[in-house]
C-alpha cells in the first residue's frame, strides 16, 4: 500500500501542487494548513474529497499531536511557512512563529510518533547571495533577510535533530518556483496582473537581481523523488539552470501579453536585496531527475492560466490587502 503522507501547507502554491500530484500517484494524503491570506483550499478543488484536511496552525502542539495520533502518517512533507520577503522585513514575528517554532513543534511530534521520513522544504535563500558560481549543498548558510534567516534556523534545527536523535529527515532547497496558483504578491503574478490591467509594472532597483526559475510541477516531481529515494540525513538542491534578471523577466511577460516596456516602473530597492542566487543541482540529477519544462513554454502557460483565472487573482489580492 502507498504511504500515508501528512502535508503541511498543502493549500499553498507548491504544497497544493504536491497534493494534486500525490492524489494522481495514489498516495493517502492528510493536509494541514492554517489557511492564512496565502493559503486557499480552492487550489485543491480538482482533488476534492480525495484527501483529509485539518485547518490547524502548526504551532499548536496539542492539535498537531491529535492529528498524528488519529491519522498515523508515515511520512511528513513540510511546506508550511511564511514566505514573502517584503512582509518579513515589515514584521518578522510571524516568520519566527511559523518557520522556526512551527517546525520545531512538528519535529518533536514526528519524533514522538516515530515517523519514517520527514522532508523539509527549505529555500535557496538560506545560502545568501552568490555573484559567481553556484551553491552546493555543502555551502555555508548566510541568510540576508528575516525570511531566509528563519528558514536557515529551521534547517539548523533539523540538522540538530538528525545528529542528536538520529531523526529521519531530508532537507530540500529549491530555487524560485513559478506557475499556476501562485499568490499575487509574488513577482511573476504581480507582473502579469499589472500588465493585464494596463498598470505600471514595478521592478526593484535597476532590475539587475538574478534568480533561477523552476516550474512548479518540475519542483514537485523532484520532491517526490527525494521523498521516495533520497538518503536520510542529506540535503538536496533543486533548480533548473534557467537564470533571468528581474528586468529580463519583466520584458518576457510584457512581450507575451503584447504590452510595451513603457509600463515598467523602477521602484526603490528592497533593503538587503540579494543580487543573485544559483544552485548546483547535480546531486539530485544522480537520482535521475532533471527539469522538463523549458522557460518560454512554462512562462506562456503561466500567463495563460492567470488570464483565464483573473477572478481568482483579484480575490487573492483583496485577501492579501485585508491581511496587512
Amino acid at each position: 500500500m502507498q504511504k500515508r503522507i501528512l502535508v503541511t501547507g498543502g493549500a499553498g502554491f507548491i504544497g497544493s501542487e504536491f497534493v494534486r500530484e500525490g492524489v494522481r500517484r495514489g498516495y493517502s494524503l492528510i493536509v494541514v494548513d492554517k489557511l492564512t491570506y496565502a493559503g486557499d483550499i480552492e487550489r485543491l478543488k480538482e482533488v476534492s474529497g480525495r484527501y483529509r484536511f485539518y485547518k490547524v496552525d502548526i504551532c499548536y502542539k496539542r492539535k498537531i499531536k491529535e492529528i498524528f495520533k488519529q491519522e498515523k502518517p508515515q511520512v511528513v512533507v513540510h511546506f508550511a511557512a511564511q514566505t514573502h520577503v517584503d512582509r518579513s522585513i515589515c514584521n518578522a514575528q510571524p516568520f519566527v512563529n511559523t518557520n522556526i517554532q512551527g517546525t520545531q513543534v512538528l519535529l518533536d511530534v514526528a519524533k514522538e510518533c516515530a515517523i519514517e521520513r520527514f522532508v523539509h522544504i527549505s529555500s535557496d535563500e538560506v545560502y545568501g547571495e552568490i555573484k559567481e558560481g553556484r551553491f552546493s549543498e555543502d555551502s555555508p548558510l548566510a541568510p540576508n533577510n528575516p525570511y531566509s534567516a528563519t528558514k536557515a534556523s529551521a534547517d539548523l534545527f533539523i540538522k540538530a535533530y538528525i545528529r542528536t536523535y538520529n531523526f529521519p529527515a531530508i532537507i530540500v532547497r529549491a530555487s524560485n518556483n513559478y506557475g499556476p496558483w501562485q499568490h499575487p504578491e509574488k513577482f511573476i503574478p504581480v507582473l502579469i496582473y499589472n500588465a493585464l490591467k494596463g498598470r505600471r509594472v514595478p521592478v526593484y532597483g535597476e532590475g539587475i537581481n538574478r534568480r533561477e526559475w523552476l516550474y512548479v510541477s518540475d519542483c514537485v516531481r523532484a520532491i517526490y523523488l527525494i521523498m521516495e529515494k533520497g538518503i536520510l540525513g542529506e540535503i538536496y538542491n533543486i533548480s533548473s539552470g534557467i537564470e533571468k534578471s528581474n528586468i529580463e523577466l519583466a520584458h518576457f511577460v510584457l512581450q507575451i501579453l503584447g504590452k510595451g516596456r513603457s509600463l515598467i516602473q523602477f521602484v526603490k530597492d528592497r533593503p538587503g536585496h540579494d543580487i543573485r542566487y544559483a544552485l548546483d543541482w547535480s546531486k539530485i540529477s544522480k537520482l535521475g531527475w532533471k527539469p522538463e519544462m523549458d522557460f518560454e513554454r512554462g512562462l506562456n502557460k503561466t500567463v495563460k492560466w492567470y488570464k483565464d483565472h483573473i477572478d481568482w487573482l483579484q480575490s487573492r489580492i483583496a485577501s492579501s490587502k485585508r491581511a496587512r
